[in-house]
């Protein structure tokens, strides 16, 4: 049984919430808040995997200590931006 949309939103809501680091619990939950509910499914699964990332990875590609893989690129660039303040929450 395949999960709808909204599910999967507030699962990967919850995710972004409950990290392993506090840091992430802010910087995720903040992107999640601001993000999810706009983003296309295949963002959406993309996203998922990255929850299924180690978040000291996480933490050093949002403060640039790192790259990320290409695959969460995109992603990553909008979760630092939010992070650094650079753009605010939709």
């Amino acid at each position: 049984m395949s999960e709808d949309r909204q599910t999967k939103i507030k699962r990967l809501k919850m995710r972004s919430m409950r990290r392993g680091i506090k840091e992430m619990d802010v910087i995720l939950s903040a992107y999640a808040d601001a993000h999810l509910a706009a983003l296309p499914d295949e963002t959406l699964a993309t996203y998922d995997a990255l929850l299924s990332e180690n978040d000291h990875d996480i933490f050093s590609w949002v403060t640039g200590q790192a790259e990320a893989p290409d695959v969460y690129m995109g992603i990553m660039s909008d979760v630092t931006a939010l992070a650094t303040g650079l753009t605010r929450p939709r």
